[in-house]
């Protein structure tokens, strides 16, 4: 991981991104929804780039056995101190875990901040060696529309960045225009194709249309409103798109 990112992250941000407004809150409660749908019981989950652990501490609290993995040394530190949660520093491309040993793997990051699509290509392979058969893995991608969905709800499209929220939705190369690092941003058929090793392969739109709404009033009132409007389209190919987020879901046969 470049210094770049892991300085983005040493402050902290991670931290409350998930919860600190509406639309996080909605992604989480999401991601949640599509998880417990199929995980089994008492799963062996590995979270990689799982971060501060926002998403390990509910799976240990259901009873999964969960072990992290991130690159940020102040992610880890915090991750370990969950209950019911293991964590070290690793990489995504290469794993330090046994073939065909965990359940579940969750790449909630790693696509899309490796922009080379052979490290992805390398990130997959690793979770796909140790799974075991039958295992899930669940890949996040950020949608190539969400710089022109914020930015067009917020008016912060200008002559000066319109050219680099066009770049992003024509190539998914995102350049820093919106204040984020350096990353790939996905369509929901492209982050399918990545996957194209495993079976049962399903996209999700996480969030649903109204998540710019929820950004733009910071109400959660809407929140219970804007969770059943996602879940309405949530595969449904015309919409996907207006999702932040992306979350794929494919089983190792």
């Amino acid at each position: 991981m470049s210094t770049e990112i892991t300085a983005h992250y040493a402050d902290g941000v991670e931290r409350t991104r998930l919860t600190r407004s509406p639309h996080g809150r909605l992604e989480f409660l999401r991601t949640q929804e599509i998880l417990r749908r199929t995980l089994p019981k008492n799963a062996k989950v590995l979270d990689v780039g799982g971060a501060m652990g926002v998403h390990a501490e509910w799976l240990a609290q259901d009873g999964h056995r969960v072990h992290l993995i991130d690159p940020v040394p102040d992610h880890v530190e915090a991750a370990a101190q969950l209950p019911g949660v293991t964590a070290a520093i690793g990489d995504a491309r290469q794993l330090d875990t046994e073939d065909n040993s965990v359940d579940v793997v969750l790449l909630f990051g790693p696509l899309y901040h490796l922009t080379d699509p052979r490290d992805r290509q390398t990130a997959i392979g690793e979770a796909k060696r140790v799974l075991r058969t039958g295992g899930q893995v669940f890949a996040a991608g950020i949608s190539r529309y969400l710089t022109l969905m914020e930015l067009g709800t917020n008016g912060g499209i200008t002559q000066i960045n319109e050219s680099d929220v066009d770049e992003v939705v024509r190539t998914g190369r995102y350049n820093e225009h919106a204040g984020f690092v350096e990353t790939h941003f996905h369509t929901a058929d492209e982050l399918a194709q990545e996957l194209g090793g495993f079976s049962d392969i399903t996209v999700f739109g996480v969030e649903g249309p109204a998540w710019p709404t929820l950004d733009a009033t910071n109400n959660d009132e809407h929140i219970d409103g804007a969770i059943r409007a996602a879940r309405l389209v949530e595969t449904d190919p015309h919409l996907i798109h207006a999702s932040a987020h992306l979350l794929a879901r494919a089983r190792l046969t």
